[in-house]
């Protein structure tokens, strides 16, 4: 079974990690949460609630993360996802993660990407030039980093996939699922 990396941290969003996660087994590949450290993280749930102009933040379930950045040996693995919530926005600086992430860009292996998990592959270089969707309130860090800000519920740019919010993983996750299964000789 292939097994594909799901990066996570404190203040992930949860659906944007259960659904791939999910996602993930249900075609037959194994997903491995990683982190910044081997131990349990709380993810949290974001929605705009009528009335509200900024996104509301609450608890949301707890994952264990199954390999620390350190330790990940990308050849390892067929595919990555980057997961939305806040936790793109203090992981991203991890350098271990960097490392991965270029691996999978250089690579051209399997890249999916939601919300603010683009946070992650812009801080490590990699999406200069490159199509993404993203949530509106993270353009800007796409932009600036040379990506190219597409307001679509699936943006598909060679080997790299994303979608907006987690409204949007019935559309691009799809997409990146056919990608590992090409990668996997399916």
């Amino acid at each position: 079974m292939h097994s594909v990396l799901i990066v996570v941290g404190d203040a992930t969003e949860t659906v944007d990690t259960l659904y791939p996660y999910y996602r993930l087994r249900e075609a037959g590949f194994q997903p491995v949460v990683a982190g910044p450290e081997r131990q349990r993280y709380q993810m949290v749930m974001h929605e705009v609630r009528p009335g509200w102009t900024i996104t509301k933040e609450w608890e949301g379930y707890t994952i264990e993360a199954d390999v620390a950045f350190r330790e990940i040996d990308p050849e390892q693995y067929l595919g990555i996802f980057f997961s939305g919530g806040r936790a793109p926005e203090y992981i991203r600086y991890d350098q271990d993660l960097v490392r991965v992430t270029r691996h999978f860009f250089d690579a051209n292996k399997p890249i999916a990407s939601v919300c603010h998990g683009v946070e992650i592959p812009a801080y490590a270089d990699c999406v200069r030039g490159r199509r993404m969707a993203t949530v509106p309130k993270c353009r800007f860090d796409l932009e600036v980093c040379g990506g190219i800000f597409v307001d679509e519920p699936c943006v598909v740019d060679a080997n790299l996939v994303s979608g907006r919010t987690f409204h949007d993983h019935g559309h691009y996750m799809g997409a990146w699922i056919k990608l590992l299964e090409a990668a996997a000789g399916r």
